[in-house]
């Protein structure tokens, strides 16, 4: 039986060597064996082995398999949007964070700041207690990293965030600790600075702070945008929170072509950086209310304000019309890559418009409140109400069997 790959390495899992393990019991009719992630490994390499039922497993590439998730981060995918930008003159792509392995782009800088104050010596593993404020992405990228590395980690949150953030960041061992939702993200920040004072060996990452947030996005997000688009974007729409990623991408695409424009998102409710007042909002993950210390406000060329309403709606037919299911902030990025794509100065640009987190998180938020009233009110058995294209409308089952 021919090997997948061509290569003479053998797959080590947990220390065990598997060179030549037979299969037992039945035949394997069909085995996919390919990851999308791992560094080399195309999407399009998909092999299928076809093996009798004592033949050893060929041996495998050591580099198609990673030795841990910590390694699946980045090179996401992009892809086209086409429903939602109908009339829309410029090309725009989203750069799907959603599909990290914990599904926003957050991953990014959780791992990247934890191995900088590794490498810094400023932490170890099971001796220092990692203390973070978030708005809940940042802290589930913590979280699964710190239990792969072992660190405790405690996170505050203010209490306006999805139930779905608190659990998943409890699911990775992650201590909780809420916050007040009108203090926004500087009550989360006070809340963890007072954790950390009265604790020994307790350091805080300082995402809002840390120069290796915007770093990891100047090393690979920048980058992959440029490779994915062959080098011909034109413009970049991302949302603020942080600031991290409009920082890095912009100063490395700016670096490649000065002519790239930069465009930054936040909520009208409390848009800061246009100058006006923090407030409450409902886009998750944008709008701190304060302008970070990691923003580079000299990288964007100009800021669009977008609605919390405006913004859930464009998430909502992200889901229904393009199948990329995303939070709240990712329908206002794109919703804002819209409106400068439809000037027509803009006609035939292509866009890049960062998606940064998956939307299942957000179930239990305003995004999803109608359809968790409509699921809620459903019956057992029940018929429901269709039409044809004439209009005409008819049930199914249909009624008296007609």
């Amino acid at each position: 039986m021919a090997a997948l790959g061509g290569s003479s390495k053998c797959l080590q899992l947990a220390g065990t060597t598997l060179d030549s393990v037979p299969l037992q019991g039945r035949g394997v009719a069909s085995l996919n064996v390919g990851q999308s992630r791992p560094t080399g490994f195309s999407r399009k390499s998909r092999h299928v082995l076809q093996a009798a039922s004592t033949e050893p497993i060929p041996s495998l590439k050591k580099d198609k398999i990673a030795s841990n998730v910590t390694e699946l981060i980045g090179n996401t995918p992009m892809v086209f949007l086409n429903k939602v930008t109908k009339g829309c003159p410029a090309k725009i792509a989203a750069k799907l964070e959603i599909m990290e392995p914990c599904c926003s782009v957050k991953d990014r800088i959780g791992l990247n700041m934890i191995l900088d104050a590794e490498k810094k010596g400023a932490i170890s593993p099971g001796k220092t207690t990692l203390v973070e404020p978030t708005s809940g992405n940042t802290g589930i990228g913590l979280a699964f990293i710190a239990a792969v590395k072992g660190y405790d980690l405690i996170l505050t949150m203010p209490a306006s965030m999805s139930m779905e953030r608190r659990v998943l960041l409890m699911a990775f061992g992650a201590k909780l600790v809420l916050t007040d939702p009108a203090k926004g993200m500087g009550g989360a920040v006070s809340k963890a600075q007072a954790i950390a004072a009265d604790m020994p060996d307790a350091y805080i990452l300082q995402q809002f702070e840390n120069a290796a947030n915007a770093d990891v996005h100047r090393l690979t997000t920048g980058p992959e945008i440029w490779k994915d688009t062959a080098g011909q974007v034109d413009i970049l729409v991302s949302g603020i929170g942080t600031g991290g990623t409009i920082t890095g991408c912009g100063e490395y695409l700016k670096g490649k072509n000065p002519k790239v424009h930069v465009v930054a998102v936040e909520p009208v409710e409390s848009a800061v950086l246009s100058g006006g007042k923090p407030g409450p909002h409902k886009i998750q993950g944008i709008g701190a209310g304060f302008v970070p210390g990691v923003l580079n406000t000299e990288v964007f060329d100009e800021v669009v304000t977008v609605s919390s309403d405006d913004s859930i709606a464009m998430a909502t037919r992200l889901a229904s019309e393009e199948g990329l299911l995303c939070g709240i902030s990712s329908g206002a990025a794109v919703k804002a890559a819209i409106e400068v794509g439809s000037r027509p100065e803009n006609a035939g640009k292509l866009i890049a418009v960062i998606l940064p987190s998956f939307g299942e998180r957000y179930l239990s938020s305003v995004l999803f409140s109608s359809l968790r009233d409509e699921c809620a009110a459903l019956g057992i058995n029940e018929r429901i109400q269709l039409s044809d294209v004439a209009g005409r409308k008819f049930f199914v089952p249909p009624l008296n069997g007609k």
